[in-house]
């Protein structure tokens, strides 16, 4: 399938908007529909060997240690030209904390103060212990992509008459969503936004339906089927037809409501139009109120125009008399046997 035939994915108006969020911005995360659900994170042996020993050496690195100092030193090493930006990209708190508590302790310790200078270091040690394991959480994008599997639907759930029809209602709901009439309140933006989305996915999850039936006849192999095994397939050939034409004809009234938007904004436009019309036609007004300043001007300028003319051909007359006068260059007699 092309892009125009490919429809986007759909998500159930039912996830909280959130995860909604958060399963449109990672598209390579989502799962289709028709295949397995993603499986939990497995937490192998060797994964857990590699965090018990990695974990606690870089907590002392960089919460205990002049860690962060290291890694400045590090990258203005390297002369890059985002210097800030690499020191900074666990954000400004942890880069303060771990660049001022190396500080910290070695003042505390001047100072005679061993109590709180490994306290300073238990503490930062465990923060930087908890930062760890929250990197090494589930991303959000990987959870909700499978706790709302099957409520999310991808153009692989879908054949080629699924997806043309999908593709038809999203333009439909696209059209009026988009509308100026929309956006100025003149059709009923608030049941826009929350009906349309549900007919979208209402639809999109019948063609699904419709497209796993037609690969599970694939898979039958009707031809191979006796006479009367395929006479008991019929009527369900006949209430999947029925089912697609039910789509179909909802699908075709949103394509007129789409319509009916887009003469709306047609009409809306015209009417700005009209409104405009008066101050419009006072600018008119005060335009021809000047044709007979520009009459004048038009005259002044042909006039002008006679005399560049004029100067022109004079000119064009000297240069053909300087032509006529001009004696022809005498080469050297020997340059003249040499040609």
């Amino acid at each position: 399938m092309n892009d125009e035939s490919r429809p986007r994915p759909v998500f159930d108006p039912g996830i909280p908007v959130a995860d909604r969020a958060v399963l449109a911005a990672a598209p390579e995360r989502l799962v289709a529909a028709s295949l397995p659900a993603p499986a939990p994170p497995a937490v192998t042996a060797a994964t857990v060997a590699a965090r018990v020993l990695w974990i606690p050496a870089f907590a002392v690195f960089y919460g205990v240690l002049p860690g962060g100092w290291l890694r400045v030193f590090f990258l203005a090493s390297l002369d890059q030209d985002d210097l800030v930006g690499g020191a900074l990209r666990w954000g400004r708190l942890p880069v303060l904390a771990m660049m001022l508590t190396p500080a910290l302790q070695v003042l505390l310790l001047l100072l005679g103060q061993q109590e709180a200078a490994v306290l300073l270091a238990a503490v930062s040690f465990t923060g930087w212990v908890i930062g760890a394991l929250r990197h090494l959480r589930e991303p959000a994008a990987a959870r909700a992509a499978r706790e709302h599997h099957g409520r999310y639907l991808l153009p692989a759930d879908f054949d080629r008459p699924a997806a043309r029809l999908l593709v038809r209602a999203q333009r439909a709901v696209d059209a009026v969503l988009r509308s100026q009439s929309h956006r100025t309140g003149l059709l009923d933006d608030v049941g826009n936004t929350v009906v349309l989305p549900r007919q979208e996915w209402a639809i999109a999850s019948t063609l699904a339906e419709h497209t796993r039936l037609r690969r599970e006849r694939v898979v039958q192999q009707t031809e191979r089927l006796s006479p009367r095994v395929r006479a008991l397939l019929e009527p369900q050939e006949r209430a999947l037809a029925l089912s697609a034409r039910s789509v179909t004809v909802r699908i075709e009234a949103l394509e007129a409501y789409a319509r009916r938007a887009g003469e709306a904004d047609d009409a809306f436009h015209e009417s700005r139009v009209l409104a405009a019309l008066p101050e419009q036609n006072a600018r008119y007004r005060d335009l021809l109120a000047g044709t007979v300043g520009d009459e004048m001007a038009a005259a002044e300028i042909r006039g002008m125009a006679e005399d560049a003319r004029r100067t022109e051909r004079a000119l064009r007359e000297e240069v053909a008399d300087a032509l006529d006068t001009t004696p022809e260059l005498a080469l050297p007699k020997d340059q003249e046997e040499t040609r």
